[in-house]
This record gives C-alpha cells, sequence and structure tokens, in this order.
C-alpha cells in the first residue's frame, strides 16, 4: 500500500541523517491549513461521481478514485499516531500498520459519504496535534528505517504525500469524464486562507 513502505520505524539506536529542521510552527501550521483546504476541495469535486464511479476499477496504481481518496486519509491518520506515540517501538509501529490495514481497507467504504465520516475524524485529530506544535516539538527526532528524521520534515513528507494521491484522484476524475478542483499552493494563498476564516 502507498504511503506505508516510508514508515518502518526502526528502534532506538538508528543514527540521524539529513538536513536540520528550518520550518517553524508557523510555516507547519500553513501547510497543513493548505492540505486541510486541498483535501476538502477533492472531496467536494468527488462529490459529482457517481456511486459506480467513485469505485470503478481505472487499472492505476489506485484501482479508483475511492482508493486514492483512502489511502490519504489512511496515510494521515498512520502517521498522526505515530507521531502522537512518545517513543514509539517497533510493535507499537507494527499495532499502528495492522490497525490501518484493518480500518482502511477500501472496500470497508463502499461509498464517498463512508469516506467522509473518517476523513472528518482523522482531520479534527490532526488539526488538533497541528495546533499543538511548537517550534521544540518540530525538531524532535524520530526514528525512521535505519535513520532519524525531525517531525518537521515527516510532516512535509506526509503533506507532500496527500497532494501526490490528490493528483492521482484528479487524473482519474478526468478519465471519468468529471471535473476536478484545482487545489493549486498559490490559489489556497489567494483563495483558501480567506475560506478557511469564513468558515471558523
Amino acid at each position: 500500500m502507498q504511503g506505508l513502505a516510508e514508515c518502518p520505524w526502526q528502534g532506538k539506536n538508528a543514527r540521524r541523517r539529513g538536513p536540520t529542521t528550518t520550518m517553524t510552527k508557523d510555516d507547519i501550521q500553513l501547510l497543513y491549513g493548505y492540505d486541510r483546504w486541498a483535501n476538502n476541495r477533492v472531496l467536494q469535486a468527488a462529490s459529482s461521481l457517481s456511486a459506480e464511479e467513485f469505485t470503478r476499477d481505472l487499472g492505476g496504481s489506485f484501482r479508483s478514485v475511492r482508493d486514492a481518496l483512502v489511502d490519504i486519509v489512511g496515510s494521515e491518520w498512520s502517521w498522526l499516531m505515530c507521531w502522537k506515540e512518545p517513543s514509539p517501538s517497533s510493535a507499537f509501529v507494527e499495532d499502528v500498520w495492522t490497525r490501518h490495514d484493518a480500518l482502511f481497507n477500501p472496500n470497508a467504504f463502499p461509498d464517498l459519504a463512508a469516506v467522509r465520516l473518517k476523513w472528518a475524524e482523522v482531520e479534527r485529530e490532526l488539526v488538533d496535534f497541528v495546533n499543538r506544535v511548537t517550534n521544540e516539538s518540530l525538531g524532535r527526532m524520530l526514528p525512521v528505517r535505519t535513520t532519524q528524521i525531525t517531525l518537521a520534515h515527516l510532516m512535509q513528507h506526509l503533506a507532500n504525500h496527500s497532494t501526490y494521491h490528490r493528483g492521482q484522484a484528479a487524473l482519474m476524475m478526468r478519465q471519468l469524464a468529471a471535473k476536478p478542483l484545482a487545489t493549486d499552493f498559490a490559489m489556497f494563498l489567494m483563495e483558501g486562507r480567506r475560506e478557511s476564516a469564513d468558515a471558523q
């Protein structure tokens, strides 16, 4: 499953590599404001599909629009569970992925309403987590495979992962002769922040 191969975490002996943290809490909160806005636009666009179109096998890396959307929300849930754990052990992480496979099997989501329901639940938890990050917590090192990566960079990774799969969903919608909504970051900066403020 996409998004999971990047998360086999190792124990405390993993070594840190890579760049230092440069994003601030304001940067991360802006990035996740964008992520939420873009996810909501993809869900809105998907509402124009019939139930059959939503689950139609189009032969891609994800079979259907539904499968791509379930991967996005499932990955957001899984990474969030890892981030919320103070000291994630290998056993804890394995349990997260076992639970992921049970909770986010695409066949458990027969229609968009089911996807939206789970998405709203995950989004509430993610928004709460993002609102509580600090510049200090973003520098926290987390073991991933044989290295360690800062929380800030893992959060960038997840936002990028979601963007990638939103693009796949948009392509599949075009294959179904449906019209995806633009989710460009610049559009969010021009329109989305205003929409977010109006909704609060």
